[in-house]
C-alpha cells in the first residue's frame, strides 16, 4: 500500500538559512509545525517573530488545527519558537530523548549550576526511536539520527522526512559534526539510515544556503541524495567521508548566534529565568571555543 502524502509548507529564514515546516494532512486540515524559527538580532539583543508570523498566518489563512510542534534537535543557529507557539495554539511540544544529554553537556559549558533542569521537563513529550504519533490521520515515526548533535532526531510522516541536519540539499553536501557532542562517523551511520528509506521519500532538509546564489530549495528525495549528494559522492565510504568531514570541519567558523542560541534551546525555547529588573540575560562563554 502507497503511504499517504502530506502537504508540506517550508518557510526560509534568509539570515540564518533555516527553514521551518509546516506538515498537513489535507483529509482532516491537522498539522504539525516542525523547527519553528524565533529570530535574533544580536547587535541589539532582540527577539522578534516575523518568521512564525509569516507561518502563522499561512495557517490561519488555511484554517488548520496545530497537533503538535516538534524539535528534530537543539539548534545552533536560531532561537527555537517552540514556546511561543506552544502557548499560541496549545499544541504538546516534543523532542528525542537524547536531548537530555545535551543538556547535561552544555550544563558543563555554561557552568549553569543545578538550578537548570537536565531532564527534558521543558518539552511535553521525549520522543525515543521508534515512537509512533498522528498529525490528523497521518502516521509519523522517529528515527534516530544523531551525529550532528547527540539529539537529533527524524520525523517520518507518510511519505515525508524530516531530517534536519544531516543532508542539505545535493549541491550542499551533508551537515557538520564537529559541535559538542558530534561526531562525523556517527553522522555518516545516521545518513545511511535515511538513505535505507524508499527511494521516492522526500526529504525535507533543516538548512539551505543558497550555493552560488540560487533560489533557496528544501525538497529532494532518497533517490536524489544518492545520486547526487556531493559530499557522499565524492567520500563513498565510511572512512572517506570521515576524513572529509572532520577536515571540512575544521575550516568552519562557530554558526554566529550558536552560543546564543543553546542556552536558550537546551531550555525547549524558554529565556533564562528573568532577573530583579524584570529582564532575562544571556551568559557567553570566554576563551571556551
Amino acid at each position: 500500500m502507497a503511504k499517504a502524502s502530506p502537504e508540506v509548507a517550508g518557510f526560509h529564514d534568509d539570515k540564518t538559512g533555516s527553514v521551518q515546516y509546516v506538515v498537513i494532512d489535507p483529509t482532516t486540515a491537522r498539522c504539525a509545525i516542525i523547527d519553528p524559527v524565533w529570530n535574533y538580532d544580536e547587535a541589539s539583543a532582540r527577539t522578534s517573530t516575523e518568521s512564525v508570523d509569516a507561518m502563522t498566518a499561512f495557517i490561519a489563512a488555511r484554517g488548520l488545527t496545530v497537533d503538535w510542534i516538534l524539535d528534530t534537535h537543539p539548534h545552533a543557529d536560531h532561537f527555537s519558537a517552540g514556546v511561543l507557539l506552544g502557548e499560541r495554539y496549545g499544541a504538546p511540544r516534543a523532542i528525542g530523548e537524547k536531548v537530555v544529554e545535551v543538556q547535561k553537556l552544555w550544563q558543563t559549558i555554561y557552568n549553569f549550576g543545578a538550578g537548570y533542569a537536565t531532564d527534558g521537563r521543558q518539552w511535553d513529550r521525549l520522543f525515543a526511536d521508534g515512537d509512533a504519533f498522528n498529525v490528523g490521520a497521518l502516521e509519523g515515526r522517529v528515527m534516530f539520527s544523531p551525529g550532528h548533535t547527540l539529539a537529533s532526531i527524524t520525523y517520518v510522516i507518510g511519505d515525508a522526512a524530516f531530517v534536519h541536519d544531516t543532508l542539505f540539499m545535493p549541491d550542499s553536501g551533508t551537515a557538520r559534526a564537529d559541535f559538542p557532542g558530534g561526531d562525523a562517523r556517527t553522522l555518516y551511520r545516521s545518513i545511511q539510515r535515511i538513505l535505507e528509506l524508499p527511494d521516492a521519500t522526500r526529504l525535507f532538509v533543516g538548512h539551505d544556503y543558497r550555493p552560488g546564489g540560487r533560489e533557496a530549495r528544501w525538497e529532494s528525495t532518497v533517490a536524489e541524495q544518492r545520486a547526487r549528494n556531493n559530499h557522499l559522492r565524492d567520500a563513498p565510504d565510511e572512512d572517506a567521508y570521515v576524513a572529509m568531514r572532520e577536515a571540512r570541519d575544521a575550516t568552519l567558523p562557530l554558526p554566529a548566534l550558536m552560543l546564543a542560541a543553546l542556552q536558550v534551546n537546551t531550555r525547549g525555547g524558554h529565556l533564562p529565568e528573568p532577573e530583579d529588573d524584570g529582564h532575562s540575560y544571556l551568559k557567553i562563554p570566554l576563551n571556551r571555543f
